[in-house]
């Protein structure tokens, strides 16, 4: 309930099916368990105070306070997700329209998310594109060794019978072989998918110039470094972040 207050809290009280559709990889019947019964326990503006509040509390618990760098990189995010473009993103844009924090911590939080939501409204509009349902879409990521199974099952709530579903829909175009892993046809879906994210999702940063971009890279690294070292994040998650790109020193802009 908590985790789907807060990240439709931007919506405001909208209907589970809504929800179900922007998220995209969450079954329709888990959406509905949390959303509308959240909103009896807390309004959408209040939800948006406490993770703000939490996630400012998390950060300044690692060690990333008001400081120079801080400061730097949540100037630059701001700048980057104040010139990225909303067509097609409604997290994104539902975001953009909350009222912009003042305190350095939460405003690099807030441009972080802004930017997150950003990517995750770009991967959605490739998977549709691609013909990857929101529930198939786990099961692929899954077996693209992206993320582990009993991660996925666990914390999207799947069943036996409908991985296997999922499965066999894949395996029907090729994607799939009959042990469920990834054919050579699948490997370049999967390529084209995350590839296509990442072009779609580098148009946030057409409004910062390449020493912005160097000087973002080279401020906000640390600070990653500084919250993963926190160890309350794990290493697998549905995003399918690579930890060892944290070892790249280089922006890599050429």
């Amino acid at each position: 309930m908590g985790y789907f207050a807060a990240r439709s809290a931007p919506l405001g009280q909208v209907p589970a099916d809504l929800v179900t559709a922007v998220f995209y990889n969450f079954a329709n019947s888990h959406v509905a368990r949390a959303l509308p019964a959240a909103w009896e326990y807390a309004s959408p503006e209040q939800v948006l105070h406490a993770r703000e509040t939490a996630a400012v509390a998390a950060l300044q618990r690692y060690g990333v306070t008001d400081c120079e760098a801080v400061r730097t990189a949540a100037e630059l995010l701001t700048i980057a997700a104040r010139n990225a473009p909303l067509d097609g993103r409604p997290l994104f844009a539902a975001n953009l329209a909350l009222p912009w924090p003042s305190d350095p911590v939460a405003k690099l939080w807030h441009a972080a998310t802004l930017l997150r939501e950003h990517r995750g409204d770009a991967h959605v509009a490739i998977l549709t594109a691609t013909g990857i349902g929101g529930r198939d879409c786990n099961v692929l990521h899954c077996a693209a060794d992206r993320v582990p199974r009993e991660f996925i099952t666990r914390s999207r709530q799947y069943d036996d019978d409908e991985w296997r579903a999922c499965c066999n829909r894949l395996a029907a175009r090729g994607i799939l072989d009959t042990i469920g892993a990834l054919t050579p046809a699948g490997i370049d879906t999967k390529k084209h998918i995350e590839e296509s994210t990442d072009s779609l999702a580098l148009s946030a940063f057409d409004g910062l110039d390449d020493r912005q971009l160097e000087e973002l890279f080279n401020t906000i690294t640390p600070i990653t470094r500084t919250v993963i070292a926190g160890g309350d994040i794990p290493a697998a998650t549905p995003m399918g972040l690579r930890r060892d790109d944290l070892d790249d020193d280089h922006a890599h802009l050429g």
